[in-house]
């Protein structure tokens, strides 16, 4: 089982936008600079999203992305899900043709562990993401970094 970039960063950019929903719509450009995310890779991630009923589009000056739930009704595996990341730990993607087209002796151990994956992600919300003390400080760093190559280009745009 391998969770590739698509979900991973899926999953940052909604909790990115989940923490800083509360100043408003969130925009594309802000969670790539804090996350260091392509803005390319998100507008195609956040497409999925929205297909996926997870975010809504804010349009007009100010505008960007908001959740389409409170965070605390929205959890990983609805995200890992919405943008096809397949959490399956069997090498035949759960046909059961592994081993010369029919289950190899382990398929139903990976097929329990895929499960286990998807019930525990399942388990998990945004809001429970956001209440843990490790994000918020990486949040609030993440902030303050931003915050100071803002300064430091205006201080350089700045004559004298």
């Amino acid at each position: 089982m391998r969770l590739t970039t698509k979900g991973r960063y899926a999953v940052t950019a909604m909790l990115d936008l989940a923490i800083h929903a509360r100043q408003g719509p969130v925009s594309l450009n802000d969670i790539s600079g804090r996350q260091g995310i392509s803005l390319s890779y998100l507008e195609q991630l956040f497409a999925k999203l929205r297909r996926g009923g997870l975010v809504a589009s804010v349009r007009g000056p100010g505008g960007g992305y908001r959740l389409s739930r409170e965070d605390k009704e929205i959890n990983v595996a609805e995200i890992v899900d919405a943008v096809n990341e397949s959490m399956d730990a069997t090498r035949c993607q759960r046909k059961g043709d592994c081993q010369d087209g029919v289950e190899c002796l382990t398929h139903h151990l990976w097929m329990d562990l895929s499960d286990q994956i998807h019930a525990f992600l399942k388990g998990i919300s945004l809001s429970q993401l956001i209440e843990r003390r490790e994000v918020r400080d990486t949040a609030e760093r993440q902030d303050r970094q931003i915050s100071q190559r803002i300064e430091a280009l205006i201080a350089a745009d700045e004559p004298g």
